[in-house]
């Protein structure tokens, strides 16, 4: 592989990791119960689920930092905001998962019903940090990567056209579940987000087989760098 095909392999493996958290929406549905933090038996699931969450929180920044050499030529500027955005996404991630290793740790520890208010708020927060970090600001990275993809055309222009339509219906659809119009967890809320994840699984799967195509970008990318060897010219004397 060249170093160009490489990148591209890099970037669309990761994106397609991310995709490795799609069984929290099972795991995690014991938490939602108003008596969790009172139950017993195993929390082997849950904490499966946290831990598939770090490795989303992972393998999102690596898909900036590997595509950002790349983009850089296009837009420097929305490419560090692109890397700036999937790290913010990142730790907004992580402080979800501490929200849910917390719970466990209550309910592990037998905090019995004093707890229970406790329990509602931490998961109450893992809910409204699940809306910001991976539902608002994929839709901002959506924006920022795609429209880098769509000017360079790295990528077929379907695929940024497909990140931009599923942008607009994801925020459309966090500003209807905070003003209540529909539920978080309702099925049109997940049907609102199918779009936005065929973007990602469509753009790693692309980059894994097929890598970016030809462009002006890509022209040098694999050209060595020149490196002049010649003496330095000697100082005159003053």
């Amino acid at each position: 592989m060249s170093p160009l095909r490489k990148t591209a392999f890099v970037a669309g493996a990761l994106y397609l990791l991310s995709f490795v958290s799609i069984p929290t929406l099972f795991l995690y549905m014991p938490l939602h119960a108003s008596n969790y933090i009172l139950g017993h038996g195993s929390d082997t699931g849950v904490i499966v689920g946290a831990i598939l969450e770090m490795i989303v929180a992972l393998a999102g920044i690596g898909t900036a930092v590997a595509l950002f050499p790349v983009v850089k030529r296009q837009n420097e500027a929305v490419a560090l905001g692109f890397v700036g955005a999937r790290t913010v996404e990142g730790g907004a991630i992580l402080a979800g998962v501490a929200c849910i290793l917390s719970l466990v740790s209550l309910r592990q520890a037998g905090a019995g019903t004093d707890a229970l208010v406790t329990g509602h708020a931490l998961i109450t927060m893992y809910d409204r940090i699940f809306l910001l970090s991976q539902s608002f600001i994929p839709a901002v990275n959506a924006l920022l990567i795609g429209s880098l993809l769509y000017q360079s055309r790295l990528v077929p222009r379907v695929l940024p056209l497909l990140g931009f339509t599923g942008a607009t219906l994801l925020v459309a659809g966090d500003v209807a579940v905070l003003f209540g119009l529909i539920g978080q967890h309702a099925p049109a809320a997940g049907m609102i987000a199918i779009p936005i994840a065929l973007w990602e699984f469509s753009l790693g799967a692309y980059l894994v087989v097929k890598g970016f195509k030809p462009s002006r970008m890509t022209t040098d990318y694999d050209r060595p760098v020149a490196v002049d060897i010649r003496p330095l010219a000697p100082v005159a004397a003053v």
